[in-house]
């Protein structure tokens, strides 16, 4: 079972394969102890382009893109963008291929 928390926008493209436990992430809270005490939480946007596969596991935070045919290892956490046509893995992901 995947895990989609969307307190803010996300964008899945086509042709797009989630693995078992996914899971993609826009709440945000802030880092900053006095910001924290105000319980406001931000939720930027999360946007998969088209052709993406993303391996079981794998955790997608906060305000990242992925790019269109892009392949995330299993297990990896998505910390930041991810360009077209590469593989990324790792904690935190990586490019380790240009397809």
């Amino acid at each position: 079972m995947c895990v989609i928390l969307d307190s803010g926008r996300v964008d899945i493209g086509h042709d797009v394969v989630l693995g078992p436990g996914v899971q993609v992430y826009t709440p945000q809270h802030p880092l900053d102890l006095v910001a924290r005490a105000t319980k406001v939480v931000t939720a930027p946007s999360v946007s998969i382009g088209n052709n993406v596969r993303v391996g079981g596991g794998a955790i997608i935070l906060p305000g990242v893109r992925i790019g269109n045919g892009v392949t995330v290892g299993a297990g990896s956490v998505v910390t930041k963008d991810v360009p077209n046509n590469v593989v990324v893995a790792g904690n935190p992901a990586r490019i380790v291929k240009h397809l």
